[in-house]
């Protein structure tokens, strides 16, 4: 094995402004499908990665001020946003291969990761499949690391979905929806905490079209028993690759006790948990959110791929299996994950 990079020193931040029109959205169609994204900036590129149901509007206020030190390219996933939503492949390798297929059609050859809840899964997919195109991960309450997730998520996962958010649409659902999500707030539940998002994510299902994109996107990655993925038996191949994650303490989507799991699966990984705040820590706390971003890629070398390390690493095997050396004690929580995860796979 190879030691990891000794931190490289902070680089001088030259910051630069970002017009209102770098902030639109803009289009490129790959593969026939016209995919949405945003892009602003200068300097080391970073991607942002939105979860389910979700869109690049998410980062919009962010955007501005991450764009004064890097080039920020948000893009819609396919089947969500302002991208087509065809009847395609919506597993999280597919969504891989889509932002590595965008980033080569804006000449961008590599570029740290910023993904969020299924935006973290594909940022990890990314990371497995293109290593070589990887500088960077920061992974703010990703899936793909346990089973467990919202109740909510899995019931819509089951048959009958379709009728079931069809319902959403109805005269005066939008209201109720409104009413439980304040009272969810009033009674400061950690389901409280995210109540602005969730509305956000009901607006976002306006017709069939957009409700079967979301439901063929949830059910690549989670069925009626939660979390049907996992990158937990191949993140020991992140080692040497700086990786940041990013977790609220009330997340009531995906637990915050899987941020510890993948920091133990993860060598090297660095943990920041942000009190208070639910499964969208980057708009509870959008200071603090910026300044570990920027002190992450300012104070870290882009990881270094080569086929010969790479080759080590899958020799070696995840530490505690056949191949690998055991290490009971760093691995026991993991461990018990993977057993119980054994018919997930994210490949």
């Amino acid at each position: 094995m190879v030691d990891d990079p000794p931190p490289r020193p902070r680089r001088a931040v030259r910051l630069r402004p970002v017009g209102d029109g770098e902030l639109r959205l803009h289009h490129r169609v790959v593969h026939g499908y016209r995919r949405a994204y945003r892009m602003a900036g200068e300097g080391p590129v970073l991607v942002l990665i939105h979860g389910i149901g979700d869109s690049s509007a998410t980062w919009a206020e962010l955007i501005p001020d991450l764009a004064r030190t890097h080039t920020v390219i948000a893009p819609d996933l396919l089947g969500h946003g302002a991208s087509d939503k065809p009847r395609a492949d919506y597993s999280v390798a597919a969504y891989a291969n889509g932002v590595r297929d965008l980033l080569a059609s804006l000449d961008i050859e590599s570029a740290t990761l910023v993904g969020h809840s299924l935006g973290g899964g594909v940022a990890m997919q990314f990371a497995y499949q293109f290593p070589e195109r990887t500088e960077r991960l920061i992974l703010v309450s990703a899936g793909g690391v346990g089973r467990e997730v919202n109740p909510v998520l899995r019931a819509v996962s089951l048959p009958g979905a379709h009728l079931m958010l069809s319902t959403l649409r109805l005269p005066g659902m939008r209201f109720q929806v409104g009413m439980f999500a304040r009272l969810m707030r009033l009674l400061d539940t950690d389901l409280g905490q995210d109540a602005p998002e969730l509305l956000t994510l009901v607006d976002a299902l306006p017709d069939v079209t957009s409700r079967s994109a979301f439901i063929r996107t949830l059910r690549a990655v989670v069925d009626w028993r939660g979390q049907a993925v996992t990158m937990l038996d191949r993140c020991y191949l992140t080692e040497g690759m700086p990786t940041m994650l990013l977790w609220g303490d009330r997340d009531s989507v995906v637990p915050v006790r899987h941020a510890y799991g993948a920091r133990e699966a993860m060598p090297g990984s660095r943990l920041e948990i942000f009190e208070g705040a639910g499964h969208f820590p980057f708009h509870s706390d959008p200071a603090r959110f910026l300044a570990l971003v920027e002190e992450f890629t300012s104070t870290t070398r882009p990881a270094h791929w080569s086929r010969e390390h790479w080759r080590e690493l899958l020799r070696a095997g995840r530490p505690g299996s056949a191949a690998g050396q055991p290490d009971t004690v760093r691995n026991r929580a993991v461990e018990r994950d993977l057993r119980q995860a054994s018919e997930r796979s994210a490949t």
